[in-house]
């Protein structure tokens, strides 16, 4: 049996979700938290130790400045409201990428990330203005101010998610195949899994089937 450490998760379809009840794309955004909250419950009973979500990319930034502007304001809200409960939970918030919103915002962001700190239950790495190009090339010119060779080791010392183990598995949403610029580097040798549900209708018994088909796939590393 594989033992689970890191799951990551590319949130998609929300606002096709919205769309397909003739509501708005901010309509599915609001009713993508409650899958959100499932997964996270889900993985503290799972033990999982580390859950990383894709909730803006680098790329992103192309949408329309007001479904932008409610996404932001979605993330401060619920980060108003639910912050002492994930601390009580003992869950550990961690942003990853450079916090280059609003002054209320990146507030709103470091204290989340001080607050919490200190947590050891489940860290939840929250990738904002994320993009695993810009990551690599970060990496990449951080090397360039040292000498000596460089090594897989020394760039995963220079990544964002430096002190994490890499994902065990990847889940996406929304019937798109494809990795959309998240954790290029360190999805090498996860396992991925593509789903046809959007992200809202993605269920408790969706993730618990995925958990257990990876439980039982056979993870040779090259090896035989």
């Amino acid at each position: 049996m594989n033992p689970i450490k890191h799951v990551a998760i590319i949130m998609d379809g929300n606002g096709r979700w919205g769309l397909k009840r003739k509501k708005s794309r901010n309509f599915g955004h609001k009713a993508g938290l409650k899958t959100v909250e499932m997964i996270i419950r889900e993985s503290i009973k799972k033990k999982i130790k580390f859950l990383t979500l894709y909730a803006f990319s680098t790329e992103n930034w192309k949408r329309p400045l007001k479904e932008k502007n409610f996404l932001f304001n979605l993330l401060e809200v619920y980060l108003n409201e639910k912050l002492e409960e994930l601390n009580q939970s003992n869950i550990r918030l961690k942003i990853i990428e450079k916090k280059i919103f609003s002054k209320k915002l990146n507030k709103i962001l470091n204290f989340a990330e001080n607050r919490t700190k200190k947590n050891s239950k489940l860290q939840i790495n929250l990738a904002l203005n994320y993009g695993s190009k810009s990551e690599i090339l970060y990496a990449l010119n951080q090397l360039k101010k040292s000498k000596g060779i460089i090594t897989e080791k020394r760039i995963n010392e220079c990544l964002y998610t430096r002190d994490v183990p890499d994902p065990d598995f990847l889940i996406r949403t929304g019937n798109t195949s494809r990795l959309s610029n998240f954790l290029l580097w360190q999805l090498a040798y996860s396992e991925i899994f593509f789903e046809k549900k959007l992200w809202p209708d993605f269920k408790k018994k969706d993730f618990l089937r995925i958990i257990s088909k990876f439980t039982k796939i056979k993870r040779n590393f090259g090896n035989i």
